[in-house]
């Protein structure tokens, strides 16, 4: 039975190899294992220290985040305009966990310190004479390491802060330690190795014990300080501490004179790594040996039936990986594998439909014409919620969300396409730029909610004065707007300026300003035949006087500069 067995002839020379095998891999490994276990420990260094890399600098971007945040919130402007430490401390304190921070600095324009969130009885005194206190309030922002009095080891980032008036006020630093305990403890358990943070050649804090207490004030290895402290320079080595072996890996900090003044240190205990890479290898031979039986049987059928077939979708497949959606799936085969490849063909042609309209849509929404969509229509189920998604993703981009005009990105899109034009065929192009009058003391009366909602309203009595297709309207910015007019010169586009003032006064927006009964907007309008030397920033700052030219004269009014017709 068994001489006649075609599968018996493949099953038993095929067990016989792979029992050989185990046996072989199972002496060679334990053997070798010395070699293997070093050089995955080494490769976990290498991996574990660009991965501290990426935190570092993941920090740094946390740190500007916040700096710039906090620095452009207007009620920790006035905080700090007022000097107010309480509503300081109130406002900032709650964004350390928000941003990825533990603390922050804040100064007048003085460089007297108002609040540090993280020692919050040291206030008052002068920072006037350190270097990146003095290049803040000058108006610089920059991100740097530094050791100061209360975070001898931290990220920074510092940024000037002004009030409406664009009148420096104060500064502000976000910053992030790495010189406690907490933070260490916290890395230990992110990169699964123990953590030490030097100042100079000494441990501030670390994970590491020796004899029942941590090995802090203790000083770094005189040859490795002598390379990372003052060369400069990452260090990659074997060492002991506390009696205990490491891979080791020294991380230079550079402060803001590009002097290394700390490290960090990041070690993976080799006796723990290699206990526990014998662990695997004992067990996956366990598993290996356990299931050998129960696959050969289905191997020798696998290999017999479907390896072919399987080997050339594979094959298509990879190119599909690697971004070939233009690829014919060829297997015809009408058994399960020959089903499959028409349900990746599927895939691919459904996945080509989606990448060629996700692409035309870019290049319309480019050329600033936003109301070009994808259609999702064509597309169901996941796909459909994908191609959906994208599209939301898209209007994200291309639209302000409270008042759903085009935002600023999508106006300068359509604002080169019609200068362009207007270029070519030498047509006049007119920008209506509307500012709402006094909107400050609009928000302070009623709200920032009530004030969202004049917004929306002013957005739709501009849609509704604009009646030309070609004609393009966008949120500037704030309580700015802006009116694009291909075409048309500085008669017409004043007289369209007119009309949309006079929209907005018979919209009737109560006014929070006690000399105005209403809502008014005050309108700069810029008018320029382009010609191929001149710039779009001409025709823009054309605009931009004209509106300053219209609130200084009283507002509520029209103002031109430009070409005249």
């Amino acid at each position: 039975m068994f001489k006649s067995s075609f599968k018996v002839k493949i099953i038993a020379p095929t067990v016989i190899v792979l029992v050989a095998l185990v046996v072989v891999l199972n002496v060679f490994l334990w053997v070798r294992f010395s070699v293997l276990g070093d050089y995955l420990i080494t490769e976990k260094v290498s991996i574990n220290s660009k991965n501290l890399k990426y935190y570092i600098e993941s920090s740094k971007e946390n740190t500007r985040a916040a700096a710039i945040s906090m620095a452009s919130n207007p009620k920790v402007v006035d905080a700090i305009k007022e000097r107010d430490r309480d509503e300081i401390i109130r406002l900032i304190t709650p964004t350390h966990d928000l941003y990825g921070i533990n603390h922050y600095v804040v100064c007048d324009n003085r460089g007297v310190v108002l609040v540090r969130t993280n020692s919050l009885d040291n206030f008052g005194d002068s920072v006037l004479g350190r270097q990146r206190v003095t290049e803040t309030l000058d108006g610089m922002e920059s991100t740097f390491f530094e050791s100061a009095s209360f975070s001898r080891v931290a990220i920074r980032t510092g940024t000037p802060v002004y009030d409406e008036d664009d009148s420096l006020v104060g500064i502000i630093f976000a910053g992030f330690r790495f010189d406690t305990p907490a933070v260490a403890a916290e890395l230990k358990e992110l990169f699964n190795a123990e953590i030490t943070v030097f100042l100079g050649d000494r441990r501030m804090v670390t994970t590491i014990w020796d004899d029942g207490s941590e090995a802090i004030d203790t000083s770094i290895d005189a040859d490795i300080a002598k390379s990372v402290i003052e060369s400069e320079r990452e260090y990659i080595g074997d060492l002991e501490i506390a009696g205990n072996k490491f891979k080791a890996f020294y991380l230079p900090l550079m402060n803001y004179g590009e002097e290394a003044f700390a490290a960090i240190f990041l070690g993976i205990p080799v006796a723990e790594s290699l206990e526990a890479s014998r662990k695997s290898i004992r067990n996956g031979i366990i598993l290996g040996l356990s299931g050998l039986a129960a696959s050969v049987a289905l191997l020798s059928y696998i290999i017999s039936s479907i390896s072919k077939p399987i080997i050339k979708l594979s094959r298509d497949m990879d190119d599909i990986a690697n971004g070939n959606l233009d690829i014919a799936v060829t297997v015809t085969s009408e058994d399960e594998v020959g089903q499959l490849s028409k349900s990746v063909q599927k895939v691919v042609d459904i996945l080509h439909m989606l990448l060629v309209g996700i692409n035309i849509m870019i290049y319309e929404h480019e050329r600033g014409n936003i109301d070009y969509h994808l259609d999702t229509g064509a597309f169901q189920g996941d796909y459909k919620t994908l191609a959906d998604n994208i599209l939301d993703l898209a209007a994200l981009g291309t639209k302000d969300q409270l008042t759903g005009l085009p935002n600023r990105r999508s106006f300068d899109n359509r604002l080169n396409l019609e200068w362009n034009r207007a270029v070519r065929e030498k047509q006049p192009l007119s920008i209506l730029m509307l500012d709402v009058d006094r909107f400050k003391n609009y928000n302070d009366a009623y709200g920032h909610q009530q004030g969202d909602a004049a917004l929306r309203t002013i957005a739709n009595v501009l849609q509704q004065s604009i009646k030309r297709s070609v004609d393009f309207t966008a949120r500037w910015g704030g309580e700015e707007f802006v009116i694009l007019l291909p075409g048309t010169g500085s008669k017409g586009a004043v007289l369209v300026a007119e009309k949309v003032r006079k929209a907005m006064e018979n919209e009737l927006i109560p006014s929070a300003d006690k000399g105005a009964a209403k809502v008014t907007v005050s309108i700069g309008v810029g008018t320029q035949i382009p010609e191929r030397q001149s710039t779009i920033e001409n025709l823009i700052s054309l605009a931009d006087s004209a509106l300053y030219e219209a609130k200084e004269t009283g507002r509520n009014r029209v103002a031109f500069r430009g070409d005249d017709e």
